[in-house]
């Protein structure tokens, strides 16, 4: 017996997982207002008749946050809370025949490209005039921009073919479009996200289309910072850094995923590089582009790893002095090459790795911030918080990165909005300032 009135018609979209997630849930969300349905991400309320989870499948930690989310809403369901519940994305996609089996309240599972299935299920229309147009979750100034979909990297560790299937290009021509739009809403900042974004163009145009890509959207009136997420090392193509370089818009950070320092451990992760390549990569970079933030992000207790190859990390992290960085602890994968080999690093003894690592890139990041001290910076302000607004450099993405903290009682800024702002003061991932 259903214990409240629900709104007939209206749906609570749930994303959990990364930005890739987050996009396909704003795509999901704007087909269904179009076919008249009343849509809200992660409601406050309880008051949805449909609840669509759109889940992570990534690693342990996101799939059991996606399988309690789904237990929640399995238990809302019986308790007449909710009318019908969906599960889509990653999770879903994977692990569908289990789910079926396993959490039956949930009316139907579909996979990560499923969207049309889903959309008739609910009885609405996919509506194919409507592709790229999506209903913003981010604070309205920034959004996210997936250019391709899929991998098809051969990495040991990662699931993520498995879920997401193989590398497609979305055609420059529409990613402008849907640049163009985004402007006219009001986004100011592009946040270009894949599984791998070098890869972009080789199977639609048969070579590498990144450059071309950046200089398309960097025409694109209104939009002033584009930001580059996710890009592989092994056969990285130099002409995006020149194009960087060449074009103001586009901020300098890049988001290059590196996993390991040991070349043991990039053998067995079949990363197709080695440490002095990468080295080389890295020093490359910074030779065109001096003051580039490179935000990159490691793994331990991958099988096989030894102190040897966590020391060998930490010396080389120490080495680089990586502007950005985070470290993920292994998850042992079903289907991926690296479930064959023993899972031999306890977790204990992962979490531990981990927080050597943390350490050292602590001191780094502290290092950095404080050369910052006295120089002036443009700021993008995202919010407001306690007695702060809170904004970032280009040297900084939403959510992951450094912020920047100007005092609310002594300077107003408007959300949304570029201001200059002078660096007064550093912690170790925070900096401090007043407006100029």
């Amino acid at each position: 017996m259903k214990t409240k009135t629900l709104k007939k018609n209206k749906v609570n979209v749930i994303t959990l997982g990364c930005s890739k997630n987050l996009f396909d849930s704003e795509i999901t969300m704007a087909q269904l207002k179009a076919n008249g349905f009343e849509v809200e991400h992660e409601a406050q309320t309880d008051d949805s008749e449909i609840v669509i989870i759109n889940t992570c499948g990534f690693i342990d930690n996101a799939k059991q946050e996606s399988i309690d989310t789904i237990l929640r809403y399995a238990e809302a369901k019986k308790e007449g809370l909710v009318d019908k519940l969906y599960v889509t994305g990653c999770l879903s996609e994977r692990y569908k025949d289990s789910l079926q089996k396993e959490i039956t309240e949930v009316d139907a599972y579909f996979g990560t490209r499923e969207l049309p299935k889903l959309l008739k299920t609910l009885k609405a229309d996919y509506k194919h005039e409507l592709i790229g147009e999506r209903i913003i979750t981010t604070p309205s100034h920034y959004a996210y921009l997936k250019i391709s979909e899929g991998c098809d990297r051969p990495c040991a560790f990662c699931a993520i073919p498995l879920m997401r299937g193989n590398h497609i290009s979305v055609p420059i021509e529409e990613l402008v479009k849907q640049a163009k739009s985004l402007a006219k809403q009001g986004v100011k900042e592009l946040i270009l996200i894949a599984q791998e974004l070098t890869f972009y163009g080789l199977d639609i145009y048969k070579e590498r289309k990144l450059s071309p890509l950046l200089d398309a959207l960097c025409e694109v009136e209104g939009i002033e910072w584009i930001r580059l997420h996710y890009a592989y090392p092994t056969g990285f193509p130099m002409e995006v850094i020149e194009t960087m370089k060449n074009q103001p818009k586009i901020c300098n950070y890049l988001d290059i995923p590196l996993q390991h320092a040991s070349d043991n451990m990039l053998k067995a992760m079949r990363r197709g590089t080695t440490r002095e390549k990468t080295t080389q990569l890295i020093k490359e970079i910074r030779a065109i582009i001096p003051n580039i933030a490179i935000r990159t992000t490691f793994i331990v207790g991958f099988p096989g790893e030894t102190k040897d190859d966590i020391e060998e990390m930490k010396a080389w992290i120490q080495e680089m002095q990586f502007e950005r960085l985070g470290v993920f602890t292994y998850s042992h994968e079903e289907d991926t090459y690296a479930f064959l080999l023993d899972d031999n690093v306890s977790e204990e003894e992962k979490e531990r790795r981990a927080e050597e690592v943390m350490e050292v890139q602590q001191s780094i990041s502290l290092s950095l911030n404080e050369q910052k001290v006295g120089k002036t910076y443009k700021v993008l302000f995202d919010r407001k918080e306690g007695g702060y607004f809170v904004g970032r450099t280009e040297f900084d993405s939403p959510e992951v990165d450094n912020e920047v903290l100007v005092d609310a009682s002594a300077y107003f800024v408007r959300i949304g909005d570029f201001a200059h702002v002078k660096i007064t003061s550093a912690g170790d991932f925070d900096l401090y300032g007043e407006v100029i």
